[in-house]
Parts: C-alpha cells; sequence; structure tokens
C-alpha cells in the first residue's frame, strides 16, 4: 500500500484536457481561477438550477452519512460560496471548527460574506495545511477542477489525522443513453441559457457548458476509488444518489 503520493505512479486526471477552454494543463488553474472569479457573485443562483434548489438539505444528509459530528475539524477544500461550509457548520456546533480553501479570490469574497471561518487561498494539490490537522475533509463538486488525482488524494491523506475521514461530492456521469441525453440537453443547454438570462453573464453561461463537459469527460468510478485507495485510504466507497450524484467516502488510516 502506498502512503500519501506516490510520484512514480502515472498521472491520473480526472478528464482528458478540454481544449475548447483551455490550451494545456498549464494554463488549466489559471483559467478556472479566472472564470470563478467573475462569476463568483452570480454562483450561488447557478447552482440553485443546476440542483433544482435540493442542495441544502441534500449536503447536510452526505455530511451527516459520512459521520460529521459535533466537535470535529473540517477542512472544505473548494469552498466555493461556502455551501458544504454552511452545512457544516450546522452538525459541528460551537465545539467544532471548519476552515475553508479555495484558489479564487472570488470565491473566497463570496464565502466571507456569509461564513465567520478562516478562509485560505490555495489549491488541492498543494494545501498549505500542517499534517494530521483535521479529523474531516470534504470536497464539494470540484474533483473535476484539480490537475492530477493522486497528487490531490495524497495531500488530502497527509492533513486528516488517523482515523480522519474523506467526503467527495461530485456529480456523476449518467450511466444510460437516456440519463445521458437528459443531462446534455439541462446541463448543457438548459442551465447554461438561465445562467445567461439569469445573470447576464456571458462567463456564467460558459461555465456551466465547462461543467457539464468535466462530468461527461470524468473517469470511471473506479479509477477514482483505486486512486484513493493508492494514496493509503481504506474502506473507500461510492454511492450515486438519485442518479446523479456521486459521493465518496473514506477513511484514513
Amino acid at each position: 500500500m502506498t502512503i500519501g503520493t506516490n510520484h512514480d505512479a502515472p498521472r491520473v486526471p480526472p478528464h482528458p484536457t478540454l481544449t475548447d477552454y483551455y490550451e494545456d494543463e498549464g494554463s488549466h488553474h489559471p483559467y478556472l481561477t479566472r472564470i470563478f472569479d467573475e462569476t463568483a457573485s452570480h454562483y450561488d443562483g447557478i447552482v440553485g438550477f443546476m440542483s433544482f434548489g435540493s442542495g441544502a438539505w441534500y449536503r447536510r444528509h452526505a455530511l451527516r452519512r459520512a459521520g460529521l459530528a459535533e466537535g470535529m475539524k473540517v477542512l472544505d477544500v473548494a469552498v466555493g460560496t461556502g455551501a458544504v461550509a454552511r452545512a457544516a457548520v450546522g452538525i459541528v456546533g460551537p465545539s467544532g471548527s471548519i476552515v475553508g480553501l479555495d484558489p479564487s479570490r472570488g470565491m473566497l469574497a463570496q464565502a466571507s460574506k456569509a461564513l465567520r471561518i478562516p478562509l485560505l487561498q490555495g489549491i488541492a494539490e498543494e494545501l498549505p495545511c500542517r499534517a494530521a490537522a483535521f479529523d474531516f475533509l470534504s470536497m464539494g463538486y470540484a474533483l473535476r477542477h484539480v490537475s492530477e488525482l493522486r497528487q490531490t488524494f495524497g495531500e488530502f491523506f497527509r492533513v486528516l489525522r488517523p482515523g480522519g475521514t474523506l467526503l467527495i461530492l461530485d456529480f456523476a456521469r449518467p450511466r444510460s443513453r437516456v440519463g445521458l441525453a437528459m443531462g446534455r440537453f439541462y446541463l448543457n443547454r438548459a442551465v447554461p441559457w438561465m445562467a445567461r438570462l439569469g445573470s447576464g453573464s456571458q462567463e456564467a453561461q460558459l461555465l456551466v457548458r465547462y461543467c457539464w463537459d468535466t462530468v461527461e469527460n470524468l473517469v470511471p468510478t473506479e479509477t477514482i476509488l483505486e486512486a484513493v485507495t493508492d494514496c493509503g485510504f481504506q474502506e473507500a466507497r461510492h454511492a450515486t444518489r438519485f442518479g446523479v450524484l456521486s459521493e465518496y467516502v473514506a477513511r484514513r488510516p
């Protein structure tokens, strides 16, 4: 079993390079930071369209299912505007603590309006946190945006305490032809149009299309679970909710 990142292992990106949006992997992070900065003020509305307004109760239930409890110390990676962190605050209570991290200054500015927690700027592949500092690490709808899975999971392993829990929430690629066709219509056509109409932002429309393309091109679930296990996690498991949402849970031994 490999503990942490194995630098000799082949790279495992979450999806191929999407040249409709950025030229190569070197321009991937700058592209994402720019588009999330520019759409931060519209982001909650976009997520509302994508989740039919069901996101808040689902996030609370997912956190509890994974074992989040009162008094835990949490790192929320890719905190965005704070959707997952807000749900976690109500669970860990005053005896717990939450730190949010995101590469986008725009997203962190939005999160700071709703959350009274420490907010750090950084990327999942190089967490600016000490080792074994957290009981629980969450990542909501952002695994598709990292550059390499093993490096990311190696960092998650490093900052979790022994016995700590990893929870990753994301969209699932529909398995059936009908589901895929419906996803393409809704997330690649309808929601981008609604995002543009509701925000007046062309970048918001582009962001939704980019997000769908990352979902459609995401590596198989088995590849993600293998990368999690390769980095030393145990009891790694995956569940699909409502046919369109993925939950990955694992434990640091």
